[in-house]
């Protein structure tokens, strides 16, 4: 299991940008439509599991740590 390192307003934006580019393909086409439909459905799957391969390779981590 991936441990998530995304916080809840990280994901949001992803989720948000993610349809709007994806949506953006639907107005082009090619290679910028393919591009962006890439982009766009990576960008919702990482914002929906909540976690980045980039920022886990970075070391990035905008997830609240649950203090008990």
């Amino acid at each position: 299991m991936l441990k998530p390192n995304e916080g809840k307003a990280d994901r949001i934006v992803r989720v948000v940008l993610g349809a709007g580019l994806i949506a953006g393909g639907f107005l082009t086409t090619g290679t910028v439509a393919i591009v962006l439909w890439a982009v766009g459905g990576i960008s919702l799957i990482t914002g929906a599991i909540g976690f980045c391969g980039l920022y886990a390779l970075l070391g990035i981590n905008t997830c609240p740590v649950n203090k008990k």
